[in-house]
């Protein structure tokens, strides 16, 4: 039992779990604080009523963000205490940065957005709100800094091969942290987006007509159509701007091996890095220089490059890479047609003209933001091998010493947990939607003191 690749499996089961639910909350929170000035203007008690269904959702991501998070940390010490050890004057300090800056701010005025709608004046309950939207963002902010910093690490100095600060602004606002964070921000809203779409079109079908389910219908159809354009223009800023510094990882997504001009967009193929080729190409020509180059004779890097003089392999596994990628484009691709499709016919119908079969296929589409966030994390994240530190620090460098038996069966251990707890979580969900109603307790109204 290979040490190096269970930990690496054991990591990425982790992360895998742990990123659902911040995708989930970072938008969220501003979604709901939307939904609460609504009210605050409109005096519409259908905001508050969207407002108190989906702080819900948004406590249970919450509290499960918090314990993967936490158990995600402790692999540094455990599986990877190399990364500590030379990169640790840069992680660590961004790592305390994101739970003094965020999560206590998160924790300090959570009880009051989820408890104190009938219990505090209403100004106090919509800065709450505000200052934990605030907060999702700014652990965002911070956790992206650090990984953005792994992929493009600048800023630093290796004295007797350990990483030292010496300039934090370069460190921070790295080459691919804007890039990376407008993506990942983009990510969550498209999330949230089919999240409230998708689970108010349920609701819809199952009978639940009240005027909480319409809107909230209109609104995660809409902002998914208004979200999808502008999150295809910053991936494609982001893909060159991770041209420009990871040259490797783009040539793995496009499966191209060979440096050279006219390389095809490939929409299908089976790469084989044993023969280093691909099998079954099924491409459009020179399409990748034309979006890579912005012309279609521009030259595009390839893999074969990046082998050393003694035969060794300095590019990521291409076939995870290339198909991961195809998955984060294909499922952009079809929220672009959901929710334009969802969106002229709220233009030209309603809510009410929309038909079962859309109905229905935007009820699939409810979870459709974490598989695409899923197949872009591995992209990006793959994508890196063999470094775990761009140019700094390898993978192999940084896994610790421990029993392969021990990982495979801490591994499962969090395989089998993690399993059930995303189907409680799914399953509670679901069961809130189910149970739908209107909630008619009393709410403070904005600058008044707490509702009777």
């Amino acid at each position: 039992m290979d040490t190096l690749l269970l930990s690496r499996i054991q990591f990425a089961a982790n992360i895998s779990f742990h990123i659902l639910f911040p995708t989930i909350t970072i938008a969220l929170g501003w979604v709901l604080l939307f939904f609460k000035l609504r009210f605050n203007r409109t005096g519409e008690r259908k905001w508050m009523d969207l407002y108190l269904f989906w702080v819900k959702v948004f406590a249970l991501s919450f509290a499960l963000g918090v314990v993967s998070g936490i158990t995600m940390s402790f692999q540094f010490g455990t599986n990877w205490p190399g990364f500590m050890e030379v990169v640790g004057n840069v992680a660590g300090p961004l790592l305390a940065y994101e739970v003094l800056t965020a999560f206590f701010l998160e924790a300090v005025f959570l009880g009051i957005m989820l408890f104190g709608a009938s219990r505090v004046p209403g100004w106090l309950h919509t800065l709450a709100t505000f200052l934990v939207a605030f907060g999702t963002t700014m652990s965002a902010f911070w956790i992206l800094v650090l990984n953005s910093w792994m992929h493009t690490p600048v800023g630093h100095e290796l004295r007797d091969g350990i990483v030292h600060a010496v300039d934090w602004w370069a460190i921070i606002f790295n080459p691919s942290m804007p890039y990376r964070l407008s993506h990942m921000l983009l990510a969550s809203g498209l999330t949230v987006a089919f999240l409230i779409a998708g689970l108010s079109a349920w609701r819809w079908l199952r009978g639940h007509r009240g005027a909480e389910v319409e809107t909230g219908l209109r609104f995660g159809v809409i902002l998914g159509a208004v979200l999808i354009p502008i999150q295809i223009l910053a991936g494609d800023m982001h893909g060159l701007n991770t041209l420009e510094h990871q040259p490797a990882k783009v040539a793995a997504m496009e499966g191209n091996w060979e440096t050279q001009g006219n390389v095809p967009l490939l929409l299908f193929a089976l790469p084989d890095e044993e023969t280093r080729s691909n099998a079954f190409e099924v491409g459009i020509p020179s399409m990748a220089s034309v979006i890579l180059k912005h012309d279609p004779a521009g030259v595009v890097p390839g893999l074969n490059d990046f082998i050393t003089a003694e035969g060794e392999v300095m590019h990521p596994p291409v076939a995870p890479v290339f198909w991961s990628f195809r998955v984060m484009v294909g499922i952009g691709m079809l929220m672009l047609v959901i929710s334009w499709a969802g969106a002229w016919m709220l233009w030209r119908r309603g809510v009410e003209g929309m038909p079962r079969p859309y109905l229905w296929g935007l009820t699939g589409m409810t979870f459709a933001g974490w598989g695409a966030t899923l197949a872009g994390w591995y992209t990006t994240e793959i994508g890196r091998q063999p470094w775990l530190v761009q140019g700094v620090l390898t993978v192999e460098q940084a896994v610790g010493d421990i029993a392969g038996g021990m990982v495979l069966s801490t591994l499962l251990a969090y395989v089998a947990i993690y399993v059930a707890l995303l189907a409680a979580y799914v399953g509670v969900i679901f069961h809130l939607a189910r149970k739908g109603g209107r909630y008619d307790a009393p709410v403070a109204s904005p600058g008044m003191q707490p509702a009777e």
